[in-house]
């Protein structure tokens, strides 16, 4: 099984990253629909698309308007949109209002069931993580392995979801700032290094992918990973179009 990070950058592209989208082309299963969206295109391999999106904060749904050309000439079927109800009604309302996008794309917006079956025997589950209008942390169980992804949120040692994703073989997780810069972080609802680290190191996960980093910080190492590997060795920084077998 291969994941894609697609775009690892939050907020808004940059030069290096594009915002947040992963992928499961084996699954036909998208996390976000960042900048990045576009990418899906060269890596369909499914019938269908589902994309479960964290929240509708713009830099995580701006990519479905690039459906039109993410789906030219490809066979695909359906494409749902997974997340609330408040916010699927948000986005046909808003995102696509005939006056900033006057054509839906081939498209269907489904509320978030409580589980999700998916290909391969896998099982998907949802829970809710803490930053402004709410956000989704996703969980994928096959037999033989596990994933879960977690974005925009403010991590802490002892978070509540920390059960919700403990044992998985990776684990994605937002990491924003390096350490120092707590206070913007729990302004605007996202992580510091050290504490992300933390939530793996007690989750007990098997390897931490850190992503949705700050686009104005363009140096090769933006969050301080050294610092992150000294309390989770098995931590690396995701970087657009990185494959990662697990």
């Amino acid at each position: 099984m291969k994941l894609h990070l697609l775009g690892t950058g939050g907020y808004h592209p940059s030069d290096i990253r594009h915002t947040a989208c992963l992928m499961l082309p084996e699954m036909g299963v998208v996390f976000d629909a960042g900048s990045a969206f576009y990418r899906v295109r060269d890596l369909i391999e499914t019938s269908q698309l589902d994309v479960f999106l964290s929240h509708i904060h713009l830099d995580h749904v701006m990519g479905l308007t690039f459906l039109f050309d993410v789906l030219h000439d490809k066979d695909v079927a359906d494409v749902r949109i997974h997340s609330e109800p408040e916010k699927l009604a948000a986005l046909e309302t808003h995102l696509f209002h005939e006056l900033i996008f006057p054509k839906l794309p081939p498209l269907r917006f489904v509320p978030l069931a409580e589980s999700v079956s998916l290909p391969g025997g896998a099982t998907l589950t949802h829970f809710p993580i803490p930053h402004p209008g709410g956000s989704r942390g996703y969980r994928i169980d096959w037999p033989d392995r596990s994933l879960a992804y977690v974005t925009d949120t403010t991590a802490i040692a002892n978070a509540d979801y920390i059960p919700l994703i403990r044992g998985v073989d990776v684990l994605i997780h937002e990491c924003y700032f390096p350490d120092g810069r707590e206070d913007y972080a729990e302004l605007t609802g996202h992580s510091c290094a050290t504490p992300v680290a933390k939530v793996a190191k007690a989750a007990k996960v098997g390897r931490l992918v850190l992503v949705h980093v700050n686009p104005i910080t363009g140096q090769h190492d933006p969050i301080g990973i050294q610092r992150v590997r000294k309390i989770f060795p098995k931590a690396t920084l995701g970087v657009d179009e990185e494959a990662i077998d697990f």
